[in-house]
Parts: C-alpha cells; structure tokens; sequence
C-alpha cells in the first residue's frame, strides 16, 4: 500500500459519505474495469451490459451470501466524473453496512482510493483543469452560504476563463517581441510594426514593450486577481472575533445574542466566566470564530486567574476584539477613560469599543473618551446588533484592503497556491516592462514574458509536475 502512488488506471473505491448512523451511505468506485470488476458481487445480470448513466437495483454478495440492498449508478467513460467507467453503490445507512459492501469490493479487487483520487483523474483525463479541481475542495470545505457560492463560481469555470484570456493577451504581447528577435528592423513591414506596437510610431513605442498597452491591461488584471484572495481567504478560512471586557459587561450575553443560543452561562456574579468558550457563527457570509472569555481584573482566585492569562493570550491571537464597557456599572468618565486607555495600550490589535446595557444605561454625551465612539447595544433585548455586525464586517474589509465589493469580481483566486502563482506572473511582468522602460534589448525581456507565461499555465495545469500535483490532490478528503 505503500508504494501506491498516484496516476494508476486500477479499480478503486472509496466512501464517498462518512459511514455513521444515516439513512444512507454512498460508496465511489472508478477505474479500467470496474463496471466488470464491481459484478462479481453485486448480483444483478443488468450491470456488466447496462449502459451509461443508469441506476440498477441489486444485492451485494460475499460467497452467496447476501451483504445489503443497494442502488447502482453506472457510468461509462469518458461521461462520468474521473472519465473512466465509474459506479457509485447507495448502500444502507450506518456504519456495519458501509463496511461490509466496501470489504466485498476489497475483496474483489478493489483498492483503497488515494485522498482526492478520484479527482485527479477527473483533473488527468482532461474532465477538470486545476482550478476547478480546487474548487471541488474548497465547496467541501464551505462554511457558509458565501463560501459555497464562490466555489462553485470557479467550478463553473470562471477563474479558468479569467486566466486562459489574461495568458493569451501575454502571449500576444510575446508574439511582438519574437517578431523583433525574429527579423532585422529592416525586414519588419508597416503592418508588422503597426500590430506591435498598438499603432504608435517608432518614437512613441521607444521605452515600451510591443503591444504594451496590452500589457500594461494585463498587469492591471492579475493584480485584480492578486487582491480578490485577500477576501477570499477570509470567506474560506473565517476570523478569530474575541468578545473582552470586565467581569460582568455582559460578554456571555452578546457571545449568546450573537450565537443565537445559550451557550455560555450568564450569571449576576462577577468572574463567573473562568475560560473561554467558542463557537462558529456566521456574519453576513463570513465564517467567525467567536470567543467568549474570562473577565479582565486583577484577582487572587488562582482559577479565574488561569482564565484571565488566556484571556490576554487570546486578545493577541484575535482578528478583531468586541471590547464591552458595562454601560450600567456606574463608572465615572475618569474611569472610563482609564479603562479604554488601558485596553488600547495592551497592543496594536483592531478593537471595536462596545457600550453595552444600553437599555437601561444610554450612552454619556458627550462621551469622555474623545476620539472613541462606542457601537451602543443592548445583549439582552438585541438592540444594536445590526449596527454591531455591520461595523464589524466593514473593519473586515479594511483589514483585507478592499471596499468590499466582493460580488463585482467576475474571477476570484480560491487558494494560496493560485495566489503566490499570480504573484509570480505580476512579477515577472513588471521586470520586463522594467527592462524595456530601461531600454534594455528585447531578448532580456522575453524570458520573462515566458516565465509569466508559464506560472498562469501552472495555476490551470497545463504545465505541472508529478511531484506538486501529488502534494496538492493529497489535501483533499478521501472519497474525492
């Protein structure tokens, strides 16, 4: 099992679903052979001779005896979703049943699938580029309803679009300096010279790349691209929002209103909160990690103590920090000053001020603290919350460096790997219209067209190494 690696044509299978206590589980198995290997233990005649895209009842069998009743969804090559003639078993719910059918089909001669096996064929027999790969993933992978829709943005093909129309005006932009490289200066007519350089005389063009109007679009196009995985990234991996304050602010109030539920517990007594708690919520599409923690005071409980300690730990690890000020504490505005003073001088950290209870403390005005503007709510009745979750997605956007327009991006990047790839192309790009500014022989700039080239033909796959496709298909789950 060791030695198997990945690119093989052999039967394979896999649980496409976790066996568990389900009404059903589905079992993948693909591979040369596999519609004939798979009827040695279902026992219906209709399988080794029915056609593609059918569904046939039957029985799984082990030595005459009878596993579970199953569906079979039979697809023929190349209209399936490896490319190869592939079966997908609906067995029995459960972790007993999923076992069994998968161990007749081991014993058939089926092997275990490699993680993301499946797909990679899907990606080797032309059925996926490596874009849309990912983004199979990445849809797994959605922790919201944001998430999954750019995912299947980019299996729809859009950022595979969006790169295949940047690399071919880069090509075009090649072709005019190999025309240059390719022929003497008195050789390269009118025409020729007018297609090269977008129809500037030769004194214009002095200083440029040949079509660099079309470069400098291209430039402009992957940085757009560059700047979409700032977002993205926060859609796909979310961010840690840690809710401080002093004991009694009413923090486990707003971890629960904004939870939705009770989670932490709420008590009049100060400290009741000896660690921290957290949950994933979602925020206007973006997944959050939200943290609940312990009181900020001085104390000589040596448990609340602990609490504390990890609550100043985890200010450092947070995103974004909810600081509460207990709106009905009573506290004067030299106290209050005192207070925000000192949070803001703990560190760097990006803090929303929050004056909570406002329902029955309202807000000071003018408020002591100038230059802070708490968002004023209310965790027991939900006043405030709206206005909370807005500011808070607004400090996510000016953390990623966008205005949030997320939704007029036509092709956005869904992986770090896609992300250095771009960067790399912009690189490369802009040290060749560097060069040619410097007015450095055209020959020093096409090596670098050609490695911007081939840094987008990475990101779909067209150029790529046994080595990095096994490192990038080895992150996905089994059964995919």
């Amino acid at each position: 099992m060791n030695n198997i690696t990945y690119g093989g044509e052999e039967p394979i299978a896999a649980f496409a679903t976790a066996p568990g206590n389900s009404a059903l589980t589905l079992i993948r198995c693909s591979g040369k052979g596999s519609i004939e290997l798979a009827s040695l233990v279902i026992a219906s005649d209709k399988i080794k001779n029915t056609p593609g895209n059918t569904i046939v009842h039957g029985w799984i069998i082990d030595r005459e005896q009878r596993i579970d009743e199953v569906l079979v969804s039979v697809f023929r090559a190349p209209k399936s979703y490896s490319g190869e003639d592939s079966i997908d078993i609906c067995c029995h719910g459960g972790v007993a049943a999923g076992k069994a059918v998968m161990a007749a089909l081991k014993k058939a001669g089926f092997r275990d699938a490699l993680p993301g096996e499946f797909t990679f064929r899907a990606f080797m027999n032309g059925k996926l580029d490596l874009t849309r790969s990912e983004s199979v993933m990445e849809l797994v992978s959605a922790k919201t309803e944001a998430g999954r829709r750019h995912a299947v943005t980019r299996l729809s093909g859009s950022l595979q679009k969006e790169i295949d129309e940047i690399k071919q005006l880069l090509v075009q932009v090649l072709a005019g300096i190999e025309i240059y490289l390719d022929y003497s200066e008195d050789e390269i007519s009118p025409a020729m010279e007018g297609a090269v350089i977008n129809g500037e005389n030769a004194d214009e063009a002095a200083g440029k790349l040949p079509n660099n109007d079309t470069a400098l679009l291209v430039l402009s196009r992957l940085k757009k691209l560059s700047a979409s995985w700032q977002l993205e990234r926060i859609y796909q991996e979310g961010i840690t929002l840690v809710i401080a304050g002093k004991p009694n602010a009413g923090k486990s109030s707003l971890f629960n209103a904004l939870l939705k539920e009770d989670r932490s517990i709420v008590a009049e007594i100060p400290g009741t909160t000896r660690d921290w708690i957290e949950a994933w919520v979602s925020i206007d599409g973006i997944p959050v990690r939200l943290v609940d923690t312990a009181g900020l005071r001085d104390t000589d409980n040596s448990v609340e103590k602990i609490g504390v300690e990890r609550s100043l730990s985890l200010l450092q690890e947070a995103d974004i920090v909810l600081y509460l000020i207990d709106g009905d504490a009573g506290s004067g505005g030299a106290e209050i000053i005192e207070e925000i003073a000192g949070i803001e001088s703990r560190n760097g950290k990006n803090y929303l001020f929050i004056w909570n209870k406002h329902d029955v403390s309202p807000l000071p005005q003018p408020f002591p603290a100038a230059g802070c503007v708490p968002i004023c709510v209310s965790a027991k009745t939900g006043e405030g919350l709206t206005e909370l979750s807005a500011a808070v997605i607004k400090m996510i956007y000016k953390q990623a460096a966008t205005d949030g327009q997320f939704e007029d991006i036509t092709a956005s990047l869904g992986t770090e790997r896609q992300k250095n790839l771009v960067e790399s192309a912009c690189a490369a790009l802009e040290e060749a219209l560097a060069l040619a500014e410097a007015g450095e022989p055209l020959d020093l700039a096409a090596p670098m067209l050609r490695e911007a080239v081939n840094a987008l033909g990475e990101i779909t796959g067209e150029v790529s190494t046994a080595d990095i496709l096994e490192e990038m298909f080895g992150r996905f789950c089994v059964g995919k």
